[in-house]
């Protein structure tokens, strides 16, 4: 059985992740009392029905606070031999969820007479807090659309039982931050910057003229080969470590060039039957 508990902050993007999940086959069910996941599991573990054999369950601050307290020891109760187990946590900075409950103009479950919006948001991060410790996978939807979160959450799970650990290497900009659900990260600025060249500096590192350009310079490929070594030794102890995923986030100063090409490279490297690998560009929309 496998199952993935769900949870972050009101406005992150629980909904649309357990309905992605429910749309690529697991039974999914919404805000269930942290105090009922012991039972859930024990039944659904006893019914053979393969319907039932991968389960998502969204848990959050609507839940009774004793109960969140308390999730570790829950959730460590649940260790079993044939539950396979996994948190994901959504989250996205305060005045990004402070834009978005704004736009849509829906209450925040913790507001009330005496709690503003914004302290509402603060709080539910400290009421989260045991959650978050366990999180297996952090997601930062700041700068996520529905339909990347949406692809995001499909690409980390689907049909993950036919190859071995999912590695999605993915490209970001110094400038922006470094990706919240970064598990390794390499900085890259060393390296010849294409934005310098007038003739590429609109282009990506997508695009032929940019790849031709990366091709050719040595630092660019010294450093491709000493990330590719590195990766080549260490992912394999990661699998066998029962990892599902891993993020390899390499950065440039904008995520435009250098970042973009790196991973398109080392994701054409580590492609095979038993790695399941994506790419994501974090800058380029």
């Amino acid at each position: 059985m496998k199952l993935i508990v769900i949870s972050g902050r009101s406005g992150s993007g629980k909904s649309t992740c357990l309905h992605v999940l429910e749309d690529i086959g697991y039974y999914c069910v919404d805000n269930i009392p942290a105090s009922m996941l012991g039972t859930l599991t024990e039944r659904i573990s006893k019914d053979l029905d393969p319907e039932f054999q991968q389960v998502a369950v969204s848990i959050d601050a609507r839940n009774v606070s004793k109960d969140l307290e308390q999730f570790p020891a829950i959730f460590e109760q649940l260790e079993n031999s044939e539950i396979e187990r996994q948190i994901i946590f959504l989250d996205a900075n305060d005045n990004t969820l402070l834009k978005r409950f704004s736009e849509t103009r829906r209450k925040h479950p913790l507001t009330s007479k005496d709690i503003g919006l914004m302290e509402a948001i603060k709080k539910e991060r400290e009421l989260l807090a045991p959650i978050i410790m366990l999180a297996n996978l952090t997601i930062d939807t700041s700068s996520l659309s529905l339909h990347k979160l949406r692809d995001t959450v499909k690409n980390r799970f689907y049909d993950c039982d036919t190859a071995g650990m999912a590695v999605q290497f993915q490209s970001f900009g110094y400038k922006h931050g470094v990706p919240a659900d970064a598990d390794i990260v390499f900085d890259v600025r060393c390296l010849p910057n294409p934005y310098w060249v007038i003739q590429l500096r609109g282009l990506t590192g997508l695009q032929q003229e940019v790849i031709e350009y990366m091709d050719g310079q040595e630092e660019v490929q010294e450093m491709l080969g000493d990330i590719s070594s590195f990766l080549k030794k260490w992912l394999p102890k990661f699998d066998a470590n029962n990892r599902s995923y891993i993020t390899i986030a390499i950065g440039c100063t904008g995520g435009q060039h250098r970042s973009v090409y790196l991973c398109e490279k080392l994701k054409s490297h580590f492609e095979s039957k038993t790695m399941s690998v994506q790419v994501r560009h974090k800058e380029i929309l």
